[in-house]
């Protein structure tokens, strides 16, 4: 079959594509004088009266073409048109793929055919194409391009970054790493470098190569641009627009030769080159930014993994349900821009890279194990766990020789200060020794609720990549069958059989023989000591980083602001708190219930750990309480008297109200019960105690109110504008009474970032107030006279009316005080801005049957919600169930609550499950 010649064109009219940013370009290389199709963003800047300063040169994969960067370019564009850095893009189409020179072939393209055009081949048409334009607007001579990489003739005075994706992001790595002197940074999206020996090839890539699929699947037929196409939710007009440079066969030889120079093992032809490229990537040293999408099914975790150690001092973010065409899933454009503008600053020329000085040494972090180490010889109780059968009570001897024994046997197994190690272990004290042994190292520990389910555990498991495990049976059984990444330490020792089954190479008890070692590794305080992951409850759980300083922080506050102390017995319902004892010196007792399930505990489960530990602090979630308030009746005499004891109750997760207050105080009649708010990036805000509640009640105020920042504890809010956005302006004190914005808090016990969410991260912490850190909370609500704090929900849940932004929470507040209401949630029907009120009522617990509510109650919350805010009720919708996370089992996912609503309301069925 012959494919003939053809010379670079300009694409066509095409959705999202400014024909301006089009131009062929004659380059000379080693096998001649070949013409490219660029997308170069050069003349609409000079049209704009714009000069460049910075350069982005941008490289596609396959089957792409530079359409793959339009949205980048337009960034760009609009970013120097506000007054921003000028970004130059230049992205050219490779030799016969795009609207690139279609070279001349005689045959079909196979993995050893001499008519594929070779990685090597590739990154020297990239360097020959970009090096006179550079020379543009250098102003110098392009060197004699057609021979090497760059040679350093071209002298330019600003940033040159590169990108890639797919096979493009390898290549422009290469390229890259070879002109370092040119080049200030680099991004990449999914692509990769190595393929390990003792993994397969992808399914996908391996069914492509397979004989005769090649050509058959890339060139004969559009198979492999098709099946590429699909890895997205791309409109059908953005699809055409990717296929159009490769209507026929005779213009997909490019995306056959390709795949055919993929070097799937060392007899390729390619393979001696990717070895080279893969070393110049690691000795590169220059900043690094990797966006991927780990949904893809052919560039995997293990290649990120591979990608991170060859470029440790990488930046990295995550689109968790993002694939193989991240870009076309999600802003990666922004993510882009927003990462350009850290590493180079708008105003300031050339590069930082070489301009970032190496902060002093921290100090030393023995805080958070301090009073563990200090109490190695006392014999009193340090920690008593109801998971075991019979409770298992362990002394602070016990436990400082257990965790001081398994950190020295983690280290003999090779463990290292930062490697990661992912705990399967539900709390406890097993959970407590693993911890604080990997705390004593400097390991970091991973921490993620099973209450995820095995496909949200599996996406936390893997975003954390973890070089260990430790786990009970459940958690090595899921760790085997979803393939999760880590070596496997199991709690107790196990069978031959289990072991090979399971891969686990030792357990817990065997490290805890080990002899102790002279010396332990000292963490410093700015080093991560756990990634702990939220509820995800409103999207993929995130990990939050927390530093061995957060987590003496975090300690320091609980002693300061509630007086927990050494010798405190606490009963931990809230798992967090049990692993926070031996920071503090308490004695942490783990009742008996199940950790996904909250109201599992009971009133016996709780007085009996109240008994066990001498208790006289009690922390739980309010779905917790309000099972333990139901089954106070079955307390004997001697349980009634442990709970009396109790000084101090705390509840954490969500808000409780009032009357769950009062049914709390009954069971324990001589505490002071508070409820603190927070989450997991900073797990103590703000606190509210019963008689504040009770005050609170007696105001006008919509939402929920819970009370005022804690000591130590700033807060600003950003208002809320028309759209649904905060604001970047964060206001304070009396400036921010009263409007509607998101919380934004700093303090010393908040989390140090997102773990692989760089712009996750940046867009959290980008406030600069009084030299501060803060965090966007993404909780929304108000700030009354008082000063008190009123929830009303989520950022993303905020309804945008004609009359302006709704936060929900605080209309659900006022639906719920009616008699048949027993829980409810406030949802945004309709386009952004003109958006309708709908009511959704929970139908558990109540005798309200799914669908449309009874005339009377809707006509009664109508009035209500009109008498009260002056808004208009558009629908009262009852729900068979209510969505709300695990954890807690109070978060309510509005999100989905919104979806049902809508199809009801458009003529759907009500189905049983929301």
């Amino acid at each position: 079959m012959r494919f003939p010649a053809r010379p670079a064109q300009a694409p066509p009219k095409l959705p999202e594509w400014d024909p301006a940013w089009s131009r062929i370009v004659e380059a000379r290389t080693p096998d001649g004088p070949h013409s490219f199709h660029v997308l170069d963003t050069l003349e609409v800047l000079r049209g704009e009266g714009l000069e460049p300063s910075g350069t982005i040169l941008a490289l596609h994969g396959n089957p792409t073409w530079s359409y793959l960067w339009r949205h980048l370019a337009q960034a760009t564009v609009d970013i120097a048109r506000s007054g921003g850095r000028v970004w130059r893009l230049i992205a050219p189409d490779q030799l016969d793929m795009g609207f690139s020179e279609r070279l001349s072939h005689e045959s079909l393209p196979t993995p050893h055919g001499a008519e594929v055009r070779r990685m090597s081949q590739r990154i020297t048409d990239f360097d020959a194409v970009v090096t006179p334009l550079l020379a543009e607007v250098a102003g110098s001579a392009a060197p004699n391009a057609g021979t090497a990489p760059n040679d350093g003739a071209t002298s330019v005075d600003h940033p040159i970054v590169t990108i890639g994706h797919d096979w493009g992001g390898v290549l422009s790595l290469g390229w890259a790493s070879r002109n370092t002197d040119l080049v200030s940074a680099s991004i990449s999206l999914n692509t990769a470098v190595h393929q390990p020996e003792d993994a397969p090839i992808p399914a996908p890539l391996r069914a492509t190569l397979a004989g005769p699929m090649l050509p058959t699947a890339t060139v004969v037929t559009d198979g492999f641009l098709r099946v590429t196409m699909s890895l997205g939710d791309l409109d059908p007009e953005i699809k055409d627009a990717f296929r159009s440079p490769y209507d026929n066969a005779s213009l997909r030889h490019g995306i056959g030769g390709f795949v055919a120079d993929i070097p799937v093992d060392e007899n390729h032809p390619s393979y001696s080159e990717l070895q080279r490229v893969g070393a110049d990537i690691a000795a590169n040293e220059h900043p690094a930014l990797l966006v991927w999408g780990p949904k893809d099914p052919v560039f995997l975790e293990r290649y990120l993994r591979d990608l991170r150690q060859r470029l440790p001092q990488a930046d990295v973010h995550r689109f968790e349900l993002g694939s193989h065409l991240v870009s076309e899933d999600y802003d990666v454009a922004g993510v882009v821009t927003d990462w350009l503008e850290t590493q180079f600053p708008a105003g300031v020329a050339g590069s930082n890279a070489d301009n970032v000085q190496s902060p002093d040494a921290a100090p030393p972090a023995r805080g958070v194990t301090a009073i563990l180490d200090a109490r190695h010889d006392d014999e009193s109780i340090a920690s008593v766990d109801f998971a075991q059968n019979p409770a298992q009570q362990i002394t602070w001897r016990h436990l400082w020789h257990v965790t001081t024994s398994i950190a020295g046997g983690l280290l003999e197994l090779g463990v290292r200060p930062g490697d990661r190690v992912s705990m399967l272990v539900p709390p406890g004290n097993n959970l407590t020794a693993a911890l604080y042994a990997c705390l004593k190292i400097g390991a970091v520990s991973v921490v993620a609720d099973a209450g995820l389910g095995p496909k949200g555990m599996t996406r936390a498991t893997t975003s954390a990549d973890p070089q260990w495990i430790i786990g009970e049976l459940p958690g090595l059984g899921l760790a085997r069958a979803f393939n999760w990444p880590g070596r496997r330490i199991s709690v107790s020792s196990l069978g031959p059989v289990q072991s090979k089954l399971l891969k686990v190479e030792t357990s817990l008890t065997a490290l805890s023989r080990t002899t102790h070692h002279a010396q332990l590794p000292t963490p410093a305080a700015t080093d991560d000591a756990a990634i702990l992951f939220t509820s995800g409850s409103t999207g993929p759980a995130k990990g939050v980083r927390y530093t061995h300083g957060d987590i003496s922080a975090l300690a320091a506050v609980l002693t300061r602001v509630f007086d927990v102390h050494e010798g405190t017995g606490l009963v931990a319902g809230f798992p967090p708190f049990a692993l926070l004892g031996p920071a503090i010196g308490a004695t942490s007792v783990t009742p008996d219930m199940s950790v996904t399930k909250p109201k599992t505990l009971t009133a016996s489960a709780i007085s009996d750990a109240i008994i066990a530990g001498h208790s006289t602090m009690v922390f739980a979630s309010p779905a917790a309480y309000k099972n333990v308030a139901a089954t106070a009746s079955d307390l004997d005499e001697e349980q009634k008297a442990a709970c009396a004891r109790v000084e101090l109750v705390l509840s954490a997760g969500a808000p409780v109200p009032l009357e769950l207050m009062d049914s709390i105080a009954e069971v324990f009649p001589n505490a002071s019960i508070h409820s603190p708010y927070g989450m997991t990036e900073g797990l103590l805000l703000t606190d509210i105690d019963r008689a504040g509640v009770a005050a609170a009640d007696a105001t006008a105020n919509l939402g929920v109110c819970v009370g005022r920042p804690i000591d130590g504890v700033e807060l600003a809010l950003a208002p809320i504008d028309g759209s649904g956005a905060s604001a970047d302006v964060l206001e304070r004190d009396v400036d921010a009474q009263g409007h509607l914005g998101e919380f934004v808090v700093s303090a010393a016990h908040i989390k140090s970032g997102y773990d692989n969410l760089w712009a996750t991260t940046a867009a959290s912490a980008r406030d600069d107030l009084d030299g501060r850190t803060w965090h966007r909370t993404n909780d929304i609500g108000h700030i009354d006279a008082e000063g008190r704090v009123w929830l009303e929900g989520r950022l993303q849940h905020v309804v945008t009316t004609p009359r302006g932004p709704v936060g929900p929470g605080g209309l659900e507040a006022l639906i719920d005080s009616d008699e048949q209401v027993s829980r409810s949630s406030i949802v945004g029907i309709g386009p952004a801005g003109t958006q309708s009120l709908v009511a959704v009522l929970d139908a558990e617990g109540t005798e309200l049957s799914p669908g449309l509510a009874p005339l009377d109650l809707t006509a009664r919350l109508r009035e209500l919600v009109a008498d009260t805010v002056g808004h208009d009720l558009t629908a009262v919708l009852i729900a068979p169930t209510f969505p709300t996370d695990i954890r807690h089992n109070s978060k309510i996912d509005r999100s989905r609550l919104a979806t049902w609503a809508d199809h009801v309301l458009s003529g759907g069925s009500v189905r049983t499950k929301v």
